[in-house]
């Protein structure tokens, strides 16, 4: 949705009111009990003792953004592990960037450099210390290294997508009960405020009824040599595994083949662009807005979904650079896709149905990514996980709402809240007070909950304070990601099972006859 700077302020202003009318007493009692944002928020308290000690494995792109926002007050990082030198000086040195400034930076000189470094996942996990860990891996690599810890008696926090298949998902979740150990997955907009707020003011009904959301993630990496998921192989990466691979009587191939999954350096390095090593768009970047889109609408499971994918740049004769024209990835560079999720009327009513549309294309950043959810008395918009805006939809006798128009809330007969328009040119006292200013994404917060669960063993559902995102809610949005996957490669309608949501049952999308059949 394009808007104005002017509307944009207008919109921030107009959801800080709902939130400062609809969460009133909530805000107060959590500012006053709790100091700690996310404690406030999400219902957790400050450690009680030592920081829970922690082990990270996998220092890439991901993982570095994860130890530049970990909690040093809830976690002591005693080890790292990652098969490249690169990422390993990358977690101690950063790389120039912000939000990935390395733990020199964060922790101090002695205290960094205290922390073990690993060229294996294997050895950290053999260390009697480490309670538990950080999983930010190639997504082929995460079923493995999740259950690998699980078994070594380590609580796993591990990066989403969860796994590579529901299979996988399902095995892991197992393998988590059976040694009694938490499992939790990194989607952090279960632990983002504006999301948590957003989630809040739909339930209340300040949008009216909701039909359409619309998500995308656009990119454009069509410039030549500005492909953010294509790399080089590091000389140092090169060289050490190729040691590595000699002392154990193998070539380079076999070696990361045998020992880590990987074809090839190549495939190491640039694992995004290939099946075999990750889940294309869907996975990396669509997961978010169809876990949004499920919080959105009451984390409520799918119905069915449709969609179309494609190599439409990347390969294409005459399109794009040479380089580019000779791409040999085979992850779609193009996606779009349509999900039927149940209205709350759907059991009564089989047309009470929103559609969620997501896509996310290659050649163009125009709208960069978030979501648009269109309700019949308002529309919200979430723009990158960092401001939330709010519009009262036009009434059709007074034509007042739309983005330019400012607006209060009011509680109607029926005792829900209703927003109705306003003459005030600026923002009243109340949804100042409400504007929480820059917004965390939720990294921060989601390892903080992990450890404080972790150091009170508190196994408990979601509604009882425990993870906000487990296993089973991780196992959903994989289910929803790789079936969007093969909705577009068989080229039909896919309708959800309720057997592939159960951790207990062995049917999975990928093996049903009437998906891959």
């Amino acid at each position: 949705m394009q808007l104005t700077p002017e509307q944009q302020r207008i919109g921030k202003d107009n959801f800080n009111e709902a939130v400062s009318v609809t969460r009133r007493a909530f805000l107060v009692g959590a500012a006053a009990a709790v100091p700690t944002l996310g404690a406030a928020y999400f219902g957790y308290q400050k450690l009680n003792g030592s920081p829970v000690k922690v082990g990270f494995i996998g220092t890439g792109d991901e993982g570095s953004v994860l130890l530049n926002e970990h909690p040093p007050e809830y976690m002591d990082i005693i080890g790292v592990a990652d098969i490249r030198p690169t990422n390993r000086l990358r977690s101690l040195h950063g790389d120039g960037n912000d939000i990935r400034r390395g733990l020199i930076r964060k922790l101090g000189h002695d205290k960094a450099m205290s922390i073990k470094l690993y060229d294996d996942h294997r050895q950290l996990l053999e260390d009697p210390e480490i309670e538990a860990v950080v999983i930010a891996v190639p997504l082929n690599q995460h079923a493995r290294i999740a259950i690998d810890a699980l078994k070594a008696g380590k609580h796993v926090l591990t990066e989403k997508l969860m796994a590579q298949t529901v299979a996988q998902c399902k095995e892991m979740i197992q393998v988590a009960r059976q040694e009694k150990k938490l499992l939790a997955v990194g989607h952090q907009r279960h632990y983002n405020v504006l999301y948590d707020n957003a989630e809040d003011m739909i339930r209340k009904g300040v949008l009216g009824d909701i039909k359409f959301i619309r998500a995308q993630w656009h990119r454009n990496n069509s410039f030549p040599g500005r492909d953010s998921w294509r790399k080089g192989i590091p000389k140092q990466d090169q060289e050490a595994i190729a040691a590595r691979a000699k002392e154990a009587g193998k070539s380079v191939d076999e070696f990361l083949a045998s020992e880590f999954g990987y074809s090839s350096m190549h495939r190491l390095i640039n694992w995004r662009l290939y099946y075999e090593t990750g889940g294309g768009l869907m996975a990396e970047l669509g997961s978010h807005q169809l876990d949004a889109a499920s919080i959105f609408l009451g984390r409520v499971k799918p119905i069915a979904v449709q969609g179309f994918g494609g190599k439409n740049f990347y390969g294409v004769k005459g399109i794009g650079s040479p380089d580019q024209q000779t791409d040999d990835r085979d992850i779609d560079d193009q996606v779009f896709v349509t999900f039927e999720f149940p209205g709350p009327h759907y059991e009564e009513d089989k047309n009470d149905v929103c559609v969620v549309t997501y896509s996310s294309i290659s050649t163009n950043r125009q709208e960069p990514y978030g979501e648009t959810v269109f309700g019949s008395r308002g529309t919200l918009v979430m723009k990158q996980e960092l401001e939330a805006m709010l519009y009262k939809e036009a009434s059709p006798f007074t034509g007042s709402g739309g983005p330019d128009q400012r607006l209060y809330v009011l509680y109607g007969n029926d005792g829900q809240p209703v927003l109705n328009a306003s003459d005030s040119t600026g923002p009243s006292r109340a949804s100042s007070v409400a504007d929480l200013g820059p917004v965390s994404r939720g990294y921060t917060e989601e390892m903080e909950h992990f450890a404080y669960c972790v150091q009170n063993k508190i196994y408990e559902p979601r509604e009882n304070g425990g993870l906000r995102c487990p296993g089973e809610q991780g196992m959903k949005d994989a289910i929803m990601a790789l079936s969007s996957n093969l909705a577009m490669k068989h080229k039909k309608r896919i309708v959800f099972k309720d057997e592939w949501f159960d951790a207990d049952r062995p049917e999975t999308p990928e093996t049903d006859p009437e998906v891959v059949g």
